[in-house]
């Protein structure tokens, strides 16, 4: 089906069906003629043509994410399930590119389908501006989300948190601590003292272990996301310490997995849709108001 069968269908111009389905904002016609238009299409099956529309609009109607490991988790899906959802209300798609983009390979997907946009999950964290309270710092971002992992534990009488970091290069890993400190000096504490909880299990618990004896003043870990904290439960099980009367212990970004182990995991919950959304609107150049980030909260539960 063509656009000439839709003008045909709905009795206008081929023009006016072309306005119509690409919502051109410069034109002046009816609702009626617009549902008309739409109505023709979905009963035709008309599908516009990608390429062609590429072509003449200088760009694809696809927005490109590219995420870096050890950057996926329950954030990341709800971030990217606001900003599937608010791309596709504007008739765009959005492709996912996960992993490190070796330059080639972003330049073959850029000289294929010339995107509309391409963002990179965490842009701000990972450039050096995690401070910028655009919707991502202080606010409602993932500094203030961090700040609630050590309230949390402050509120409840800890003045001395270690962080358990992960193993590898883990590009939010400076940004997490720089956070964490920040909170803690908010809070008068003491800066949390960073360890790193490795692979496998075995060394897991030994580096818990050492932890334990080198900083025998802490009394609660704030863990870099539910991952390090479960594998920090399990060192200190191993151990025959009890949590969260030895340590406790609270995890970051609330996977499935925090809630079935025993004790239960008390976890940061980020709700990211909205900041999907806003970057989708950002993208096209839309309108971002109206669009509130939904606040972090701390699920409380055994293990702090």
């Amino acid at each position: 089906m063509t656009l000439n069968d839709v003008a045909a269908a709905s009795g206008v111009s081929r023009a006016t069906v072309s306005f119509v389905l690409n919502d051109d904002p410069n034109q002046t016609i009816s609702p009626a003629t617009r549902e008309r238009v739409r109505q023709a299409a979905r009963d035709l099956g008309y599908v516009p043509h990608g390429i062609a529309r590429a072509l003449r609009e200088g760009s694809s109607r696809i927005v490109v994410l590219n995420i870096d490991r050890d950057l996926e988790g329950n954030y990341s899906r709800s971030y990217i399930r606001g900003l599937d959802d608010e791309l596709a209300a504007h008739d765009h798609v959005l492709l996912v590119r996960h992993g490190h983009s070796a330059p080639r390979s972003t330049q073959q997907m850029l000289d294929t389908i010339a995107p509309r946009a391409v963002l990179r999950f965490g842009e701000a964290y990972l450039t050096g501006h995690e401070l910028d309270d655009l919707g991502g710092g202080w606010k409602d971002g993932l500094a203030a989300h961090a700040a609630l992992q050590i309230r949390h534990l402050a509120d409840r009488g800890h003045t001395r948190v270690g962080m358990a970091l992960p193993d590898g290069e883990t590009p939010l890993t400076e940004v997490r601590l720089r956070f964490a400190r920040e909170a803690a000096r908010t809070l008068g504490l003491a800066p949390p003292t960073p360890f790193v909880v490795p692979r496998p299990r075995s060394a897991g618990t030994r580096a818990v272990q050492d932890f334990r004896a080198a900083h025998s003043t802490v009394t609660a870990i704030a863990a870099f996301n539910d991952d390090i904290a479960l594998r920090t439960l399990t060192a200190l099980h191993d151990l025959g310490l009890t949590v969260p009367d030895d340590l406790a212990v609270i995890g970051f970004d609330d996977t499935e997995y925090g809630a079935l182990v025993t004790p239960a995991l008390t976890t940061v919950h980020i709700d990211a849709e909205a900041h999907g959304r806003l970057a989708a609107r950002t993208a096209l150049g839309l309108d971002a108001g109206g669009l509130t980030p939904t606040p972090g909260r701390v699920l409380v539960r055994d293990s702090a």
